[in-house]
């Protein structure tokens, strides 16, 4: 379980996170609803170990990795671009982290076979990124990701660059990618149906601050949450 404790963060005089708190168990989405420019970004770095917090704690399964360097927490960052080498193929991208753990050749490849297999990339292995779609693009990325065998996954917007066609279906792809994997995963948008699509426990973030909900339900009748403005807009073009 990742349980992360009174996290806060200062730029300078301007406060991005307030003591955000929050937990996440293995095969979990917790979906992280807030507008840009709201501290999300910041807390997905803070927690992989790209940005260091002025204050709180990060764990996982009661394991202190406040001062844990990145490589070595088993939590793996994936931004809205896929972050491809543009040199390598599909399955050289894949495959790229188990070759830096030296695994053996055999093992790297059956491993890889296996994931574009599960990808639904088998027929594109050989492709360079320039050659694959946007969505067969963040299937990469997230092969690459998964070969790693993560603790957490960090999701910072990840198909916010996407067509809303290949929205959607990468959407359907990740929640298939949960039950077959069983990850921890932190799930940042400012797109209501994505979070509600994505998640299975909700928060929201405002100006640093964190609110965690009961529930479904206590999320999507939150007064001041972005599902009820959203409900209220469609009713008032009525």
């Amino acid at each position: 379980m990742l349980e992360i404790r009174n996290i806060a963060k200062t730029f300078g005089t301007t406060p991005v996170l307030s003591n955000v708190s929050l937990q996440c168990k293995g095969g979990e989405t917790l979906s992280v609803l807030g507008k840009s420019g709201c501290g999300k970004t910041t807390l997905l770095k803070i927690i992989s170990g790209l940005m260091t917090p002025d204050a709180g704690t990060i764990a996982h399964n009661g394991n202190d990795l406040s001062h844990t360097p990145v490589e070595q927490r088993g939590i793996v960052y994936l931004s809205q671009e896929p972050l491809l080498f543009p040199h390598m193929t599909a399955a050289e991208n894949i495959s790229f982290g188990m070759r830096m753990r030296h695994r053996s050749k055999d093992e790297v490849a059956g491993a890889t076979n296996d994931m574009l297999r599960a990808l639904g990339l088998e027929d594109h292995g050989r492709k360079l990124p320039q050659a694959l779609s946007g969505g067969q693009k963040q299937r990469v990325a997230f092969g690459r990701a998964l070969l790693v065998e993560p603790k957490v996954l960090l999701l910072d917007e990840p198909f916010g660059s996407l067509d809303a066609g290949t929205r959607e279906e990468m959407q359907q792809f990740y929640l298939h990618l949960t039950k077959t994997y069983g990850f921890a995963a932190l799930f940042v948008t400012h797109d209501v149906k994505e979070a509600l699509v994505t998640g299975t426990t909700f928060a929201r973030m405002e100006s640093g601050e964190l609110t965690l909900f009961e529930d479904l339900d206590a999320f999507v009748n939150d007064p001041n949450g972005d599902v009820a403005k959203e409900r209220l807009f469609w009713i008032n073009l009525k």
